[in-house]
């Protein structure tokens, strides 16, 4: 079952810092109850059995009350549930608040922590944590970091703000900057321009060639030994485009496991050796307040402190 946005605001609260699925039955609809619907076109999904039971639990809900077998059909209206979830690997790493305020709230996102539910990470995600801790269920993102990148990540209190700050990063009008450690490389371009395609479906993007969609500003600030750390400056937002530009430039970033080549996926309780690439820097002008803003990481990345302990999966790696 697909959640579906807008609409009325749901009467279940949330689960775990999840919101409730929400299905819009069909405005064409001559189902003679809303539990034939839910039979006919899901039943083969969750079950027969766990349909009924899911009924008798009260578990569907509509914004009259809780869907019985003899609800009748209202075309066009509205049923929420809780999913059940599959259980998840504790992340046993902190989400660190760097700022907040009753419109944004600025978090320092540890690596292998989702920013938002996706896939088979929903309950252990930045934006579900927050929300808990936070007691701030109306949180929402304003962009999102990958899932094995730490660093400085924004979040929105109110829905109603949200699109004024996502906008600011359609329009480009934020400052992001990260830091990477792979091998020293002397000599590497200034910026690096290329076409970027992401296939839906596949986990590594690729470039071709063709007018440049991607922009990155690569600055070398230190070397130590054969690897050197570097300030990335991305001018565009494509999909894995630190990774891919450095990757390209025959420098992939320490411990990443797509680029060059797509690795086995580790067990999902393994949180050594992650990936070097942090968000350490998020500067913009409020678009509420007119002040400009700028926040900075508290993190540090492992390998450049301690190649050996990263190389050797420190338990420490979560600390950064």
């Amino acid at each position: 079952m697909r959640r579906r946005r807008g609409g009325p605001a749901g009467p279940l609260p949330q689960r775990d810092g999840i919101d409730a699925v929400r299905l819009r039955l069909p405005a064409d609809g001559g189902w003679p109850t809303a539990a034939a619907y839910l039979a006919e076109r899901y039943g083969r999904v969750i079950g027969a059995e766990r349909l009924t039971a899911m009924l008798r639990e009260g578990v569907f809900v509509t914004a009259d009350g809780p869907l019985t077998a003899l609800t009748p059909y209202e075309p066009g209206g509205s049923v929420w549930f809780h999913r059940d979830l599959a259980p998840e690997t504790p992340v046993p790493f902190p989400v660190t608040v760097l700022h907040r305020d009753e419109r944004i709230v600025v978090a320092d996102k540890p690596h292998f922590l989702a920013t938002t539910p996706r896939g088979r990470h929903v309950t252990e995600t930045a934006l579900a944590r927050l929300r808990r801790e936070l007691d701030l269920p109306g949180l929402g993102p304003a962009h999102r970091l990958d899932r094995l990148t730490a660093g400085v990540v924004l979040f929105v209190v109110r829905p109603e703000l949200r699109g004024a700050y996502q906008s600011l990063f359609e329009r480009r009008e934020v400052r992001k900057e990260y830091e990477a450690v792979a091998a020293h490389a002397p000599g590497l371009p200034a910026v690096r321009r290329s076409r970027i395609v992401k296939v839906r479906g596949e986990l590594a993007a690729y470039e071709e060639p063709g007018e440049p969609n991607s922009e990155t500003g690569i600055e070398p600030v230190g070397c130590r030994g054969g690897l050197a750390r570097y300030r990335l400056s991305p001018h565009t937002g494509r999909t894995h485009q630190l990774r891919l530009h450095m990757s390209a430039l025959g420098v992939p970033i320490l411990g990443d496991p797509l680029y060059p080549a797509v690795l086995p996926d580790p067990a999902p309780d393994d949180f050594r050796r992650p990936l070097q690439l942090l968000a350490s820097v998020l500067e913009f002008t409020d678009p509420v307040t007119g002040v400009p803003l700028r926040f900075e990481t508290r993190r540090t990345l492992l390998a450049w402190q301690d190649e050996a302990a990263w190389r050797a999966g420190s338990d420490t790696v979560g600390g950064e």
